[in-house]
């Protein structure tokens, strides 16, 4: 919801944590949650901590998340994987809105494989 709550979300320098960046977008709906959700439900492997912000909404917490998903551009939706304190893997909202679900969520189990 604030700045501050990003930067203590992704302060730890071990483990794994997913970012969403949500918003109220179509492919958002119909894709970016309903593949995060296929994806955590049905994967061996999944990040330590999971954490949203909502763009149109927490527009000061949108802005400092951004800043931890440089060198990507502003996108939302997009999903993040941060291992170590460090950004590993990105999805963005071109990879939604121009996929499938189930590429989407193979993407996503693909990389909670590697870096979970």
């Amino acid at each position: 919801m604030s700045p501050q709550e990003v930067d203590a979300a992704l302060a730890e320098k071990e483990g794994t944590v997913l970012v969403a960046v949500n918003s109220v977008c179509g492919c958002a709906a119909a894709k970016a949650r309903p593949a995060l959700k296929l994806a955590l439900a049905s994967a061996d492997k999944k990040p330590a901590k999971l954490v949203t912000v909502f763009a149109g909404m927490e527009t000061d917490a949108v802005a400092k998340m951004r800043e931890h998903l440089l060198p990507y551009p502003p996108s939302s939706p997009c999903i993040g994987l941060f291992k170590d304190g460090e950004l590993v893997h990105m999805i963005e909202r071109y990879h939604i809105e121009g996929s499938d679900l189930m590429r989407i969520v193979n993407n996503l189990q693909g990389a909670f494989e590697e870096y979970c």
